[in-house]
């Protein structure tokens, strides 16, 4: 595997310093790189915070800035950050109103986030994560895996937070959030972590993982490499049937590419995709196609459908300027 780094050991602080630099209109790096922080902070709005593993790019320091995130702290590639991070994280964006933290269901963001939460002053809460309709536990999970449906809680809440939600209506609103959004995704080929130097996981040439996690972990079952059609077909309708839709329903539609597989093919799923969801009387109101939430470059997608209401709808419109979704302003 050929990797565009000087040494394994400073890839992610590399990087950091590159986004910093590249994006310093919207973000800043806190002190020794715990962290990257919202440019301009907003006194007065309750903070919210997100972090996990590199590996994910552009989540979740992409989503750092006007309507979305105050701040996003970094692990090493698919390792937890620390609490020490989230704790200076909080206390560098407490704009006054208290802290909440977003956070994907892995077992290390979830030890280190509580950890982190239970040594805060300020007031704060949590919202968790756990999208991912494809297994129940994993790997890296109790219970169902945070995956891309994350960028939709974040998108929401940070538009709630930019108009003056309390920290109490926020929680109350990630978790109807993330319950009313579920993903499945699919790999054609592994990631492959730079200081292992080898794929995580092998898969054959005409082979596919169904449900795989975005550190690569195992699906629901390998099988035989199917038609785009079948395959927004099998993750579509696990979508739906896990949000209960009914015929009217309006959704947004994510369409997440996993980092090694191009537009041309992400938009050809996202036109499977909506056959599926038209065939069931679903409307797509609102689409959102990239590489979002990634897992280095492996190759594959994951389709993500949340059900929305007008209110729900607003927020998503509401205007957002971060590194990796700009809109609205």
């Amino acid at each position: 595997m050929k990797n565009l780094m000087n040494h394994v050991d400073t890839v992610l602080a590399e990087s950091l310093d590159g986004f910093a630099a590249a994006h310093a209109d919207i973000v800043v790096l806190g002190a020794d790189r715990e962290f990257v922080r919202r440019k301009t902070p907003k006194p007065g709005k309750v903070a919210l915070i997100s972090g996990g593993g590199a590996g994910h790019e552009p989540l979740h320091a992409g989503f750092v800035g006007h309507g979305m995130l105050d701040a996003a702290c970094p692990g090493q590639i698919f390792t937890s950050p620390t609490p020490n991070q989230m704790l200076n994280a909080a206390q560098a964006v407490d704009g006054g109103a208290g802290v909440l933290f977003i956070v994907k269901n892995y077992s290390g963001d979830m030890m280190n986030f509580q950890m982190a939460a239970e040594m805060l002053d300020q007031d704060n809460d949590i919202v968790i994560v756990n999208d991912d309709v494809a297994v129940e536990d994993s790997t890296y999970t109790t219970g169902r895996r945070g995956v891309a449906g994350t960028l939709i809680v974040e998108k929401m809440l940070g538009a709630a937070a930019e108009r003056g939600d309390s920290l109490e209506q926020l929680k109350a609103l990630g978790d109807a959030v993330n319950k009313a959004t579920a993903s499945m995704g699919v790999a054609l080929t592994s990631c492959t972590v730079p200081a292992a130097g080898k794929p995580t996981f092998q898969i054959g040439m005409h082979e596919m993982e169904v449900g795989v996690g975005i550190h690569g972990e195992p699906g629901r079952r390998r099988v035989p490499l199917a038609s785009a059609d079948d395959i927004a077909e099998e993750l579509t309708n696990s979508v739906m049937k896990d949000l209960a839709l009914q015929p009217g329903q309006e959704v947004i539609l994510l369409v997440n590419g996993f980092g090694g597989t191009p537009m041309l093919e992400l938009y050809l799923m996202v036109n499977a995709a909506r056959k599926v969801l038209g065939k069931a009387g679903v409307s797509v109101v609102r689409h959102l196609t990239g590489s979002y939430v990634t897992s280095l470059e492996m190759a594959g997608c994951s389709i993500t459908v949340c059900a929305v209401d007008k209110d729900m709808l607003a927020l998503w419109d509401a205007p957002v300027q971060t590194a990796a979704l700009r809109w609205g302003r």
